[in-house]
């Protein structure tokens, strides 16, 4: 077993990692030293984050609702707000529950749930082959996940059947792109976080394809910026969705579900 570094040694970490502009300097050298094998990866660790790269890169995992999420470099950390998300889910989920998450990275938001629900039939998509392998670990045997765009790599045989559809997706602008904290703009897929000229494009492809796919009831929940969410409230509406915005002041997140009424199945 590793031995566990002196004060001293934790002490010295956190200066460098405060010198270099992390806040959180001595939580997160704890974090560090905790997950290094030995001393010779704990200054290896300390460089990368030194330099830029997000923590939970460096580490290698990521806590999310109560889990330990694999992120690898390169894929999307989920962030905390989004357990807000998680929480709607659970609320609307029936039991058992067919859920899809969109747009997955890591596969936080599917793995969350499916443990947060139990019984699940999970399937999950992204277009990166990097958060594919990745939410392949995060997911396990709990479900599927496919790589492709959006719901094309989706089996056919779910169309109509999806009582919970996640899409954690991107929703920058693209002139804010650049605004971004360097952790997102240099370490983490664009195609993640920029969401085109408003901010919506990607949600309103998934608005227009998710009436086909949800059950009669089911929803599709969303997360968006506060200034957002009147005009995407509105593309659910236009994909003949009823639409809810749900807002957590404490996370700063902003929730939009829309629910496909209960009636005729979707065109």
């Amino acid at each position: 077993m590793p031995v566990p570094p002196s004060p001293s040694d934790l002490s010295s970490l956190a200066a460098t990692l405060r010198a270099a502009g992390c806040v959180f300097a001595e939580d997160e050298a704890a974090l560090i030293a905790a997950t290094a094998a030995d001393p010779a990866e704990v200054a290896a660790m300390a460089e990368r984050r030194a330099a830029g790269h997000p923590l939970e890169h460096v580490l290698g995992w990521a806590e999310f609702a109560g889990l330990r999420i694999a992120v690898d470099p390169g894929v999307f950390v989920p962030r905390r707000r989004t357990e807000f998300l998680i929480d709607r889910a659970v609320a609307l989920a029936p039991d058992p529950a067919v859920v899809v998450d969109l747009c997955c990275g890591s596969g936080a938001l599917g793995a969350a749930l499916a443990a947060a629900l139990g019984r699940v039939e999970l399937h999950a998509a992204d277009v990166e082959p990097a958060a594919v392998r990745c939410a392949r670990r995060n997911i396990g045997d709990r479900g599927r996940v496919y790589e492709g765009d959006l719901f094309a790599p989706l089996p056919g045989a779910l169309r109509g059947r999806v009582d919970v559809l996640l899409a954690n997706v991107p929703y920058v602008p693209t002139g804010d792109v650049a605004l971004l904290p360097a952790e997102a703009r240099v370490h983490e897929p664009l195609v993640a976080l920029d969401g085109g000229g408003d901010g919506l494009d990607v949600l309103r492809r998934v608005a227009a394809e998710a009436p086909r796919w949800l059950a009669p009831g089911g929803s599709l929940l969303v997360e968006t910026s506060e200034r957002q969410a009147e005009t995407a409230a509105g593309v659910l509406a236009a994909g003949g969705l009823v639409t809810r915005v749900d807002s957590c002041e404490e996370r700063y997140a902003t929730v939009l579900t829309g629910t496909l009424p209960v009636g005729p199945p979707a065109p």
